[in-house]
């Protein structure tokens, strides 16, 4: 039989056709084949060292795949911190610590205060280090290069021990002088407000932080910010947003090195951006050379960073560091205290009239309270700590370990933890637990007035921790205490502070930030006395 010429073009065209789909499913398997393949490596990779703490002996809640322990560091249905909180709160009354993940970085959470305090103070040569310290790059980060905080080895000794002498009771005496003419802009503003607006609500961190701001430049640097000017904006504050807030290039390199730690050994990202790098290194270099050029001579904290600059002859772009550090350790965190604090007092009305009577029979005829007065105070400095206690800046602090340590468990077993390994101290949970804490979630200052229960008291015992503890506690923390009454007092003063209805009531975390912030914002009514 014969085909003809057509017909053998047909069927090698359907041959062709075959062959190619034949091709293309081969192609496909093979596709379907090397994607399999690559979700079962990232799985490998992602779940590979779930067992770590296991294979120690190290109880802990199961972590889940990417997310590890902490599923809401970036779910957000709550705050990571209430996270810490929970598994703290499961597992302490059995366990001294347990092991957890961040993404996929081990880490050693530990439950009992008094093993946080030996961590921190009698044992500190063991864990000399803050673990943030690992993702800087210094050299890409001039103005975070000689901040204590992050510096790691002895240098964080020789910077500190620089820094401290700004820092004495005769310097702060200086600042506090400074800081009650900032006091009455801010009464001035607030008053100026309720004329404008008719008692609308005001945005308690906002203006918090612009006596933050306003403060820390002229105490600091010696220039006038206009932080209480209704026509500029607030570039020092919205400069340090952008780094420590709203930060997402950094955000999402931390994340990178928790799902691979390996990436610091070859790499680490800038922490500042470039534009508020330049901000500040400008506004630094200004303040710098109107000293010299006008020859002022002011006993403040730049007069004696110029000081040591003299005599150490550091390099500029050191002291911009030091500077730095100041600056960054005392705007967004003190600013967060003072408006929780008017926030708490708002609500407790009782607590507020306490504090107001206390201020009143402490001050002058003209109303104001001396340095010595601000800091003898016990109601005041009960209400700031309590504030600390509810709402603490630092929600957990993490540390390196610089030297094998040997640590014991409820049920007497041992665990040496390595050299280089990071250690969680949920400092947020701790603060919020009921057998320390007699109702936790309310603002009772007076719980740190009782002899026996003073702030001393608790941080003797790992269970207080507003500024950390041991050699390596907030440099700036007397700075940061004044800054606190100095404002709170200030405004208790001259208004009856109360909530806004915008404002909730409970005391809960705002999941959506990443530092310490009552959900839903600040908002609250000043009513002239």
């Amino acid at each position: 039989m014969r085909v003809s010429k057509s017909e053998n073009e047909t069927f090698q065209s359907l041959l062709s056709c075959i062959d190619k789909r034949r091709k293309n499913m081969i192609t496909l398997l093979i596709l379907l084949l090397i994607i399999v393949l690559i979700v079962l490596l990232l799985y490998y990779y992602l779940m590979w060292n779930i067992d770590y703490w296991p294979k120690r002996n190290v109880n802990g809640p199961k972590p889940q795949i990417f997310y590890g322990t902490f599923p809401n560091l970036l779910k957000r249905q709550q705050h990571m911190a209430d996270d810490m909180k929970d598994i703290y709160q499961l597992y302490k009354a059995r366990e001294n610590f347990v092991g957890v993940y961040l993404l996929r970085a081990p880490q050693l959470m530990i439950l009992n205060p008094q093993i946080i305090h030996d961590i921190l103070v009698n044992d500190f040569k063991h864990f000399e280090d803050n673990d943030v310290g690992k993702l800087i790059n210094r050299d890409k980060d001039p103005l975070i290069a000689q901040n204590p905080f992050i510096l790691m080895g002895d240098e964080w000794r020789q910077q500190r021990s620089l820094l401290s002498p700004a820092l004495t009771n005769s310097k702060l005496k200086v600042a506090y002088h400074i800081m009650q003419n900032i006091c009455e802009d801010l009464i001035h503003f607030v008053n100026e407000n309720d004329s404008l607006h008719h008692s609308g609500p005001l945005n308690g961190k906002d203006l918090a932080l612009r006596f933050t701001a306003e403060s820390l430049s002229d105490c600091i640097l010696g220039i006038k910010a206009n932080s209480f000017s209704r026509s500029s904006a607030l570039p020092i504050t919205e400069n340090v947003r952008k780094f420590a807030e709203n930060n997402t290039a950094f955000i999402v390199f931390s994340i990178m090195v928790g799902l691979c730690p390996k990436i610091l050994s070859f790499y680490k990202a800038k922490f500042f951006p470039h534009d508020c790098e330049t901000f500040f290194m400008d506004l630094m270099s200004k303040a710098y050379n109107l000293r010299i050029q006008d020859n002022i001579n002011r006993p403040d904290i730049l007069n004696y960073l110029l000081e040591i600059k003299n005599l150490y002859k550091l390099p500029e772009v050191n002291m911009y560091s030091h500077i730095m550090t100041f600056l960054i350790d005392g705007l967004d965190t003190t600013a967060t205290v003072i408006a929780h604090c008017l926030l708490m007092l708002a609500f407790e009305t009782e607590c507020q009239d306490k504090l107001y009577k206390e201020i009143m029979e402490a001050a002058t005829e003209n109303g104001k309270l001396s340095f010595e007065k601000l800091n003898s105070l016990p109601y005041l400095d009960a209400c700031i700590h309590e504030c600390l206690r509810i709402y603490p800046p630092g929600l957990w602090a993490t540390k390196c370990c610089t030297k094998a340590y040997k640590i014991s468990n409820k049920n007497g077993s041992c665990l040496h933890i390595r050299k280089g390994e990071t250690i969680l101290i949920p400092i947020y949970g701790i603060h919020h637990d009921s057998h320390y804490y007699a109702e936790p979630e309310k603002f009772r200052p007076e719980r740190f007035l009782m002899r026996q229960n003073s702030v001393r008291y608790y941080k003797n015992k790992g269970q207080y921790l507003g500024f950390g503890d041991g050699p390596r506690i907030c440099l700036g923390m007397n700075f940061a205490l004044m800054q606190c009454k100095g404002a709170v007092s200030a405004l208790i003063r001259n208004f009856n502070v109360k909530a806004n209805t915008k404002t909730k009531s409970s005391y809960k975390l705002d999941a959506k930030c990443f530092l310490a912030s009552h959900h839903g914002g600040v908002w609250l009514n000043f009513q002239k006395r």
